[in-house]
């Protein structure tokens, strides 16, 4: 039985159906939730007339959510590897996928909060048809992105259970939130 299917993920992305408690999921959702969170300090660090120390509080915000929304891709990778491999790598000769589930899986929970803001953009009474259109345009184009993504990740997923594909957990080794590795702040210390 698959660990997961993209419908199940783009539904509770969507805040449709609500995972199963399980290591997997629990990624999954501090993964959306991180994304949320980054979605929402993002808008307000881009805003003209906030003070400067909001805006690094901010950015501040903007880094943690960041190594925290990273932490959770490569925990739901660690989840599908040992579901699909157990603890020795795939064959050689499997087909090695150059992205990760986990890397398609965030870039599926980014798209969701694309299409719901694009969406709140359709549904505007503040502004002219033109902009409305637009949108409309943006947003079907966003919902296509989405579904052949969601058909992406299931075939990789069928073909990792199948013995055809693999992929490697790469680390993300952020180096700006590591103190011993970010030069600005390291050289502070002196």
């Amino acid at each position: 039985m698959m660990p997961l299917e993209a419908s199940t993920l783009v539904g509770f992305h969507d805040g449709a159906q609500k995972p199963a408690a399980a290591a997997l999921w629990r990624a999954i959702e501090d993964n959306h939730r991180c994304n949320r969170l980054l979605w929402d300090e993002e808008d307000l660090a881009r805003r003209r007339h906030a003070p400067d120390s909001e805006i690094a509080g901010n950015k501040r915000a903007i880094d943690r959510y960041n190594q925290q929304r990273n932490d959770a891709i490569e925990r739901v990778d660690e989840q599908l590897f040992e579901f699909f491999f157990g603890k020795t790598p795939a064959e050689e000769r499997a087909r090695l996928s150059s992205e990760t589930p986990g890397a398609m899986i965030d870039r599926l929970s980014i798209l969701s909060l694309k299409i719901r803001s694009m969406r709140l953009q359709t549904e505007r009474t503040d502004v002219d048809r033109a902009h409305v259109d637009e949108c409309i345009r943006k947003l079907n184009r966003l919902n296509e992105q989405r579904t052949d993504l969601a058909a992406c990740l299931d075939r990789l997923l069928a073909e990792c259970a199948r013995g055809e594909s693999r992929f490697k957990i790469y680390r993300q080794f952020k180096m700006y939130n590591d103190p011993n590795l970010n030069p600005a702040v390291y050289g502070e210390k002196r």
